[in-house]
């Protein structure tokens, strides 16, 4: 009993962060479906954030993304997210969506197109400073498509001085997250296709600089869970974006395609001290033909319960059956977990916190989706074409 009120405690201080861009429309690079209702403001987006945090208790934060959510006064953006019960989070840069990127961003041949993209990264620590976020996201698209396009080792090098530049900007209390992808949209050569990459630039950088696993940025049967496991090992585990693949980067919701994946990768967060430091776990995701606030509160359920399994694995039952070299024993404690039936806790954790105990059927019953079909009629709606 009392082991299960600590995994109750420990579920009631869970966070995760929702992204901005998944409240927009959005799409595959044939084709953007527009749906009703959809945000057509940073402040819109803010507005549906607050009604997933409503209905959760768990996803307090929300993460911008610059240009897509620039605004003239970024401080009463602060205000209007604190308004409604929600609070500004990573901001998330963008060195992708422009004609001069197209050899790519701060490891571009070209000595003026990167102070170009280092100065938007140097845009986004002021708007940090602005919003009162802690944590700058970097994804670069950089890359070649051919043998001989350019110098590996120079790009590296550009690489590094670029980060260094913008990591001489942050301030106390801040933190740049980097993220690797082992392809896409560079074919034959990304310049930060791996978690050692992102490890080897981090360590050089120093305390401020860590890595972000992107659970769809891997190649079919990399196991996640160890690099979690070691990233939190070396104290270089800054956070996720979480979401779920099949076949590349899919952006699906996290847990549909997997979950005992979800469920392992929680658990090396739980063994390895990451749910109780300041690792970030946030969304990323695309809900292209499926109703975006929905989708996005599914998705939080989806890694509560991939957390409580986790929580709930009988960690000296383990710890006995390893030592003793017990191969089925072991395997049959973290099963055990796993296949326990979490939801009538979590339904016992929401109604502790006060809330419906079921999110997705609150929601329904608030009229908000009605409500901004009805209201959000006119004007330009988030998203980005195909």
């Amino acid at each position: 009993m009392t082991e299960l009120v600590a995994v109750k405690a420990a579920l009631k201080t869970q966070a995760v962060e929702t992204p901005s861009w998944a409240y927009g429309n959005s799409g595959t690079r044939f084709k953007v479906f527009a749906q009703q209702g959809v945000p057509r403001t940073p402040q819109e987006k803010l507005d549906d954030a607050a009604q997933v945090h409503a209905v959760t208790g768990a996803a307090p934060t929300v993460a911008l993304h610059i240009p897509w959510d620039k605004v003239e006064d970024y401080s009463a953006l602060a205000k209007h997210a604190e308004d409604r019960g929600v609070k500004l989070g990573a901001i998330n840069s963008n060195t992708f969506q422009d004609d001069a990127y197209r050899l790519g961003s701060i490891c571009h041949p070209e000595a003026a197109v990167r102070r170009k993209a280092v100065d938007h990264l140097l845009e986004c620590v002021d708007i940090m400073d602005a919003t009162g976020s802690t944590d700058l996201k970097l994804w670069f698209a950089d890359g070649t498509n051919y043998p001989g396009q350019d110098d590996l080792r120079a790009r590296q090098d550009r690489l590094a001085e670029g980060l260094a530049e913008v990591y001489e900007r942050l301030g106390d209390g801040q933190r740049m997250l980097l993220e690797y992808k082992f392809f896409e949209p560079a074919f034959y050569a990304t310049d930060v296709p791996d978690w050692g990459t992102a490890y080897a630039h981090c360590l050089k950088l120093g305390p401020k600089a860590q890595v972000v696993v992107d659970t769809g940025h891997h190649a079919p049967g990399t196991n996640i869970e160890f690099i979690v496991a070691t990233l939190l090992r070396e104290g270089k585990l800054g956070g996720f974006d979480f979401n779920s693949r099949f076949y590349a980067d899919d952006d699906l919701m996290v847990g549909a395609a997997d979950p005992f994946q979800l469920f392992r990768i929680m658990y090396e967060v739980v063994r390895g001290g990451g749910f109780t430091s300041d690792v970030a776990f946030m969304l990323d995701q695309c809900h292209n033909i499926e109703a975006k606030i929905p989708a996005i509160i599914r998705s939080v359920m989806n890694v509560q319960e991939a957390t409580a399994k986790a929580l709930l694995v009988d960690a000296s039952a383990l710890a006995g059956a390893q030592a003793s070299g017990d191969v089925l024993e072991a395997n049959a404690v973290l099963m055990d977990a796993y296949n326990t039936d979490v939801r009538p806790l979590l339904r016992e954790v929401r109604e502790e916190m006060g809330l419906n105990p079921n999110p997705l059927a609150a929601y329904k019953a608030s009229g908000w989706a009605e409500k901004i079909v009805a209201e959000r009629v006119g004007g330009e709606q988030a998203g980005w074409g195909a």
